[in-house]
């Protein structure tokens, strides 16, 4: 691979990032989080298949490390018994880039048999999917073309995805007011932890 070809691929990712919609739907969706998790004393639950669920594992730690309490649940695992890792007050996250997944869909039909009303932020790439038309708000990545040359590797899509979750994470952080010292409480350890902690004094 040539730096040409590395330059291209550099370009067309942030291209993309550059092209999600902006919508009001971002504040909507950090109202959601900050009044469940923060109001009510739910929690946020994120899910996804796949590299999507990967994105998702990341975004519940950040979001618990900056003082929003968040898991991730499998949604293949949901159907075995981690469902019962709802409790009142929580929400769903969930990502999907096709908006089709099987397995987000069914967990929609499955913790709604459990909290009817559970508040349900979405992640897609499909405006028009069942889950957009589900979720009470829905962000859109904005569908963007894989970096992959067979198309099909997600690799451009779950780069957008990641920087959607860092847009609801600093938004969230902001609206709550999240300090440096409440940071250095949550990171005992490491180079973060020292930084924090020293700017916090």
């Amino acid at each position: 691979m040539n730096f040409e070809e590395i330059k291209l691929i550099l370009q067309q990712e942030a291209d993309a990032i550059l092209h999600v919609p902006v919508s009001e739907q971002y504040g909507k969706a950090v109202d959601l989080i900050v009044e469940n998790v923060h109001g009510k004393n739910g929690k946020l639950v994120v899910s996804g298949m796949g590299k999507a669920g990967q994105i998702g594992q990341n975004m519940a730690t950040t979001f618990s490390s900056t003082g929003t309490p968040a898991v991730f649940l499998h949604p293949s695992e949901a159907q075995h018994g981690d469902l019962g890792i709802l409790q009142d007050n929580d929400l769903l996250l969930l990502i999907t880039n096709s908006g089709k997944t099987r397995e987000i869909i069914e967990l929609i039909d499955l913790a709604r048999g459990i909290y009817p009303d559970i508040p349900i932020i979405v992640i897609t790439g499909n405006k028009d999917s069942l889950l957009a038309k589900e979720a009470d708000v829905f962000l859109l990545t904005g569908s963007p073309k894989e970096v992959c040359p067979l198309e099909l590797t997600p690799t451009t899509s779950t780069t957008v995805m990641t920087v959607m979750g860092d847009i609801l994470v600093v938004g969230t952080m902001k609206k709550i007011g999240f300090t440096a010292r409440d940071y250095a409480k949550r990171h005992h350890g490491g180079y973060l932890g020292d930084v924090s902690r020293e700017k916090s004094k």
